[in-house]
């Protein structure tokens, strides 16, 4: 009956505005990334402003590494500074989300990711040493996973109150992130602009995102159908809320669901991103081309644009996708083993042409096979990803909807570290 006589989402409004915060999740993550080298630059005594251009060759031609404690140190430590608080984070909202406001979650993390990144942007044109700059870089990161945390959790939960269909435009948003950050990598250095610049335009673009993330989601109390669906969860007759939050601290909420399928939905999207992370892009990265002669700009773009820009484009047809179709269902055994398939790419990618390698043979060496690979790897990962996140929401009553969301988001993070934390076994294993 629910949505039966619900209202139309006029001009898809409330989808839009999801689609927003779903980039506003992501998009200040992956600038942040992409700005990796403005980062190691500013830890080198004394720090340069080097062009993306040069920067790239110094390091391709480097006869030896020749770089810092703190420049080496720099990828590990913020990987491990922005999971680990991602999956604390992730799995603290769960027993959170009922105790404090959903607006105050998602409105205060926004507010805190704007400062950050308004700081971030102010950096750029001040002079620090190296140990000081290091030290607030890992203070953003922590800070920027911890809320992104929090966001995120709020977000599906938030989106898990309405139709299946409105998880999508929040996956297909942070979809667009990668590609948009991609994309901005990808013309700074073809550019050849300098790192400072690059980086200051990046953190800029990301507190406009963020700015505008916040200005829609205060717009939303405001649509008539969302407003609806908001109602329509609160007055559905519902457990004792002090003795949900006991079933959770007991871990024992998932089989407390009507439907113990969610268990599937839950594990599904973890052991997607597990695989994805675990290969992309610690495998990928190192693959180099055959084709591509000494010199030619191929050799140069390819890792650009043959992983980071296809992946993030095909991941984005995948999680967008799903506005339209919806196969397999939510029921079909189908998904499970489609998502068990996906195991298949971790030896696909180590037989392609990854470089330094010490024990598998190279049986994929034409770029057309990683190009293949990377179609299907990514395209899969938004697609069925999107899919389980849509789905995981509606195996339990409506009033359990908003719980579902954030557990199956917790999910998706732990996906996240255990794939991290396997991606250095399956690099060592090449």
């Amino acid at each position: 009956m629910t949505a039966i006589n619900a209202p139309r989402d006029k001009y898809n409004a409330v989808w839009i505005i999801f689609f927003i915060l779903g980039l506003g999740t992501l998009l200040p993550w992956n600038f942040f990334m992409t700005a990796t080298m403005y980062f190691t630059s500013r830890l080198k005594d004394p720090p340069t402003d080097l062009s993306f251009n040069r920067t790239t060759n110094e390091t391709s031609s480097a006869g030896g590494d020749t770089r810092t404690v703190l420049e080496s140190k720099f990828n590990n430590v913020m990987t491990l500074c922005a999971m680990v608080p991602l999956l604390i984070f992730t799995c603290l909202n769960s027993f959170i989300h009922q105790r404090i406001p959903q607006k105050l979650r998602i409105s205060g993390s926004l507010v805190v990711i704007l400062v950050v990144f308004l700081l971030t942007a102010v950096l750029v044109k001040v002079d620090v040493a190296p140990l000081p700059f290091f030290t607030l870089t890992m203070i953003k990161i922590i800070c920027i996973n911890s809320f992104g945390a929090i966001l995120q959790g709020s977000l599906f939960g938030l989106a898990g109150i309405l139709p299946a269909s409105y998880t999508t435009p929040i996956m297909s948003g942070q979809g667009l992130a990668g590609t948009f950050a991609a994309f901005s990598m990808i013309c700074a250095l073809a550019s050849g602009s300098a790192l400072q610049d690059s980086a200051f335009g990046y953190f800029i673009t990301a507190c406009v995102v963020i700015l505008l993330a916040i200005l829609s989601y205060l717009t939303l109390p405001r649509m008539e159908f969302f407003q609806y669906y908001m109602e329509s969860n609160k007055s559905r007759p519902s457990a004792d809320e002090e003795n949900k939050m006991d079933l959770l601290k007991k871990g024992t909420y998932i089989a407390h669901c009507s439907d113990i399928l969610i268990w599937v939905m839950a594990l599904s999207v973890c052991f997607i991103f597990t695989v994805t992370i675990g290969t992309f892009p610690a495998v990928t990265v190192d693959v180099r081309s055959t084709v591509a002669q000494e010199g030619d700009a191929w050799g140069t773009y390819f890792i650009p644009v043959s992983c980071f820009l296809l992946f993030n484009l095909m991941d984005w047809a995948g999680r967008s996708l799903t506005a339209v179709c919806m196969w397999p269902g939510k029921d079909s055994i189908w998904l499970p083993v489609l998502v068990g398939l996906r195991v298949v790419f971790i030896p696909l990618f180590m037989l392609c042409n990854v470089q330094p390698r010490n024990y598998l043979p190279v049986l994929f060496s034409h770029d057309a096979w990683y190009i293949i690979f990377m179609i299907f790897f990514s395209f899969s990962n938004g697609y069925l990803a999107s899919l389980c996140m849509c789905f995981g929401p509606k195996k339990v009553p409506q009033h359990e909807s908003e719980t579902a969301g954030a557990i199956m988001a917790f999910f998706l993070s732990l996906g996240l570290a255990l794939g991290a934390a396997v991606s250095f076994a399956f690099r060592a294993m090449v």
